[in-house]
């Protein structure tokens, strides 16, 4: 396929670029590649190149240097993330800007994956997977006793995590759960368990839960056993953990839109809400922050999880190993405390001079 509005007759002069965070995770890693290498054979007639901001290779700059090598000429950059929050509003837009100013290469930036049709499909099927069919002549029918519990990442932004308290919405009244709630696996409040431990109380005979992440690591593992301990206490509760959004076709379908959003420029990002751009109830403080990145001091860093090698064990939060990715990520470094970090549901890791 060739991407439209580019203006260049040699489409080899147009690169795409699919932007990441990057894990020590061996299997997320590669389940992040595997995404790219399928944009690859989509858009055949043009390069493509992933990158990511740390914690493994290439990092987004050695991915525009593959790029440039092969006589590209301008970039369409995506961020492969479902939400935008400090990743993609400051560090990745800042690692572009930094290197366009450097190379005067032309770079598009286009925007997350967002809330989706496709993407909600692609959660509908991973729920599906794991629960019976419905019955009768009411297709909603057998799930009006099930309760969904939608696990976003977190961020110190409110409009991110809004976003994953949509989506909760949209499954929930689209397939016909009889209860859902949102928590979050970090950052923000409610965490996983304290959320699990309460809503196992409302009485619902079958709870699922579903990472809404894109990809394998210790966080999706997190949510495993968190899920785990609430069953044991909870035995006459059917509980279930639905399959993250991984390699399902949809994420590459909306990945492929938000490429053709941004070179036709309409890639629009929901700005209404951005606490950046004005002043958002509790995170007044934020309007106008210089944007930049902090992920410069850990580009690169390390070569992997020596532990899982393949779905993430969480292994890593116990062994002694000589690359620890179970250290907390201080999000607060380089960047505004978040303003509730004190909350009795929240992270203790986000909390000034722990």
């Amino acid at each position: 396929m060739q991407l439209f509005g580019h203006g260049f007759r040699d489409p080899g002069r147009l690169g795409v670029l699919v932007c990441g965070h990057g894990s020590r995770n061996r299997v997320a890693a590669g389940e992040f590649a595997a995404l790219a290498a399928g944009l690859r054979q989509r858009l055949a007639q043009h390069p493509v190149a992933h990158g990511y901001l740390e914690f493994a290779h290439p990092v987004i700059r050695a991915g525009l240097d593959t790029l440039r090598a092969r006589g590209v000429e301008r970039v369409v950059a995506v961020p492969a993330m479902l939400f935008a929050a400090g990743h993609v509003k400051n560090d990745i837009p800042a690692v572009l800007n930094r290197y366009a100013a450097e190379t005067g290469l032309r770079i598009d930036y286009g925007r997350e994956l967002g809330v989706d049709a496709r993407m909600l499909q692609a959660a509908g099927d991973r729920i599906r997977a794991v629960l019976p069919p419905p019955n009768g002549d009411d297709p909603s029918a057998s799930y009006h006793d099930t309760l969904l519990v939608v696990v976003g990442r977190g961020s110190s932004d409110p409009d991110a995590n809004a976003n994953v308290a949509k989506v909760t919405r949209l499954l929930v009244e689209g397939m016909g759960f009889g209860w859902g709630e949102t928590c979050y696996s970090g950052v923000t409040f409610p965490l996983v368990e304290p959320c699990l431990r309460r809503v196992v109380r409302l009485g619902y005979r079958r709870l699922v839960v579903l990472p809404y992440f894109l990809f394998s690591g210790v966080l999706v593992s997190r949510i495993a056993r968190a899920v785990e301990r609430v069953a044991a206490d909870h035995p006459g509760v059917s509980c279930s953990v639905a399959t993250y959004l991984g390699g399902h076709p949809l994420v590459a379908d909306t990945l492929q839109e938000r490429l053709q959003e941004a070179l036709s420029g309409s890639n629009a990002m929901n700005c209404a809400l951005c606490k950046y751009r004005g002043p958002l109830l509790g995170f007044e403080a934020e309007v106008a922050l210089p944007q930049h990145s902090h992920h410069h001091h850990h580009e690169g860093l390390g070569d992997g999880c020596t532990l899982c090698r393949s779905e993430c064990t969480g292994a890593c939060e116990t062994a002694v190993a000589t690359v620890d990715h179970s250290r907390p990520h201080h999000h607060h470094q380089g960047h505004s405390l978040y303003p509730h970090a004190d909350h009795p549901l929240g992270p203790r890791t986000l909390r000034p001079g722990v």
